[in-house]
């Protein structure tokens, strides 16, 4: 069979999950399942598969499904134990005290207090949190639910300390072994100096759109949200953005640069909060035009708000010192920190405590494993939230709610992930070199359609490559499973252009961060918690310019460094 048939046989899954999601408007829990269904049957049926091989390649997929699980649980635990515990309603009530000026509070809320919280916990957690907040300060529901879900994008590649690069590139370490062994001189030498090197090539990727995104957003909110309906209301506020910028891209550079991928995100947050917080109350690079409000509910258009009103005039209570109630996130910055530097000697321990699955089903090809104490979701997630009941003197009835509705919050992401990830499995196991499973020694679904795109876009493929990555975040609802899901046909199309693996794969890592201002699942979870259910397609209308924007941008830097970088490949 020609290249270009097992390409539109490879896509059929992708194009399904999109036309039920967008198209028929399915959920995930519903959709996935029937585009694993359709991968399974393209691989049996056209690659020849044996049936008991795509069924073990399935396994495969749930068992690496459940570490992502367990980060998603931590993550989630964390969120409801302080909720319970009052400490969140702690920081909301200190983060509404800093200005009252709506702008500096999305910069602060949106931008910055967002980016450590997706360092720290990842997975669609940041907006799902900034959005009630700036709801409760005032803001229009549906400007909430576009500033977060536009600004958890340049974090979202270091998110949940680096679980995108870590593990969602962890099916390159074949190829990255096979290059390395090549003897063609590259800039990394094993897998983890690999992921070491993409996390250092996407910060340029994303560090532009660190400076231009806040910039463009602010007019944005105050042309379609303001009272006066202008860009300039909005683009008044550029120095404080700019400032807050800065803050949290020189962090963020230095962990990427120096320390590694699961870093970034949490303590560019982390430190650019703190500093802007502190510049903030001293009167730094605040706008001087007057302070900025979206004016009287009475005059906003229906379509801005929900079942749930923004507030006028809410105080949030203290229920706690700041210092307590930050003290669990402290902690887990500290104990990732302790955990992920080789030269403390903990990480080399904890990642060697594995369950492995190995020969499943009787298939040598086919294994996987679970690191369930290097996993972040157990230490230092579940660890702190442990911790937690007794600094902040938590009673046995709130404990009890916080771990009930964690559990209960699982339910749907756990169908999504494990088909998702089985989808993922499959596609990359469809290329085995192995004549009795591979009969027709096809390439791997990825590499089919990177063979087929390669003749259609050439050498212009670094201005696209992202928006591959936002494709995949737009249908599984997560930069990681993109990163799973499109890193090997990422890395075919720049084997077929003789493109550098590492950008174009830098891009892919990217776009699956910038995806999540359109992802279906986020938005989706969006609307939940500030009232908007029903509104997602009004949500996603507004979000797709800042995604075209942010690709377009990614595009030509990545373009630029391949011709600059690596000119010998030209």
């Amino acid at each position: 069979m020609s290249i270009g048939l097992l390409a539109l046989v490879a896509v059929v899954p992708i194009a399904l999950a999109l036309v039920l999601m967008v198209g028929m408007r399915w959920p995930a829990t519903r959709a996935m399942p029937v585009a694993w269904l359709a991968a399974a049957a393209g691989a049996i049926a056209v690659w020849n598969l044996p049936v008991g091989y795509v069924a073990a390649l399935t396994l495969q997929g749930f068992i690496t499904a459940i570490g992502i699980l367990i980060i998603v649980f931590g993550a989630i635990l964390i969120l409801y134990t302080l909720r319970d515990s009052g400490g969140m309603e702690t920081i909301q009530c200190g983060m509404q005290n800093i200005s009252p000026d709506m702008r500096v509070q999305a910069i602060i809320i949106g931008y910055l207090f967002a980016a450590f919280i997706e360092g720290a916990a990842g997975f669609g957690t940041p907006a799902a949190l900034a959005a009630p907040l700036l709801l409760a300060l005032g803001f229009p529901p549906l400007a909430a639910a576009v500033i977060c879900l536009v600004f958890n994008s340049f974090p979202v590649s270091f998110g949940a300390v680096g679980t995108p690069i870590i593990l969602g590139l962890s099916f390159l370490k074949d190829l990255v072994a096979k290059a390395v062994a090549s003897g063609v001189p590259l800039n990394f030498t094993n897998m983890e100096s690999f992921n070491m090197l993409i996390g250092q090539w996407v910060t340029l990727l994303h560090v532009p759109m660190a400076f231009i995104l806040p910039i463009f957003m602010l007019g944005f909110i105050t042309r379609f949200f303001g009272p006066n309906r202008s860009w300039s209301d909005g683009f008044r506020a550029w120095k404080f953005c700019v400032f807050a910028a800065v803050a949290f891209s020189v962090p963020y550079l230095v962990f990427a640069w120096l320390v590694g991928p699961e870093f970034p995100a949490l303590i560019g947050g982390l430190v650019g909060l703190g500093v802007v917080v502190w510049g903030a109350k001293k009167g730094i690079a605040l706008p001087k035009d007057g302070t900025f409000t979206f004016g009287s509910q009475a005059k906003w258009e229906p379509e801005w708000t929900g079942s749930v009103k923004a507030s006028e005039g809410c105080k949030f209570q203290a229920r706690m010192s700041q210092f307590r109630a930050w003290l669990p996130y402290v902690l887990i910055g500290v104990i990732l920190v302790l955990t992920r530097i080789p030269e403390i000697g903990l990480k080399g321990i904890l990642a060697a405590q594995a369950i492995n699955f190995k020969n499943i089903l009787g298939y040598s090809s086919v294994s996987a494993s679970i690191q369930y104490l290097y996993l972040p979701g157990t230490i230092p997630f579940v660890l702190v939230a442990i911790l937690t009941i007794f600094i902040h003197g938590m009673r046995g009835e709130k404990v009890k709610a916080a771990w009930k509705d964690s559990f209960l919050r699982m339910k749907n992401p756990t169908i999504a992930l494990f088909f998702s990830v089985a989808l993922v499995s499959i596609f990359r196991g469809s290329g085995v070199a192995d004549q009795l499973l591979n009969p027709n020694a096809y390439p791997s679904m990825p590499l089919a359609l990177a063979q087929s795109m390669a003749g259609v876009v050439g050498q212009a493929w670094p201005m696209f490559a992202s928006f591959i990555g936002g494709l995949g975040a737009f249908i599984t609802g997560s930069n990681t499973v993109s990163d799973l899901l499109f890193a090997e046909f990422q890395w075919g199309m720049a084997s077929q252009l003789n493109l550098p693996h590492q950008i174009i794969v830098a891009a892919q890592v990217a776009g699956g961060a910038m995806g999540n201002m359109i992802c279906i699942h986020n938005i989706v979870a969006v609307c939940a918690v500030v009232g908007l259910s029903g509104m997602e397609g009004a949500i996603l209308r507004k979000t797709f310019w800042p995604f075209m924007l942010y690709g377009i941008v990614v595009g030509i830097i990545a373009t630029l460094m391949s011709f600059v970088f690596f000119p010998n490949l030209f």
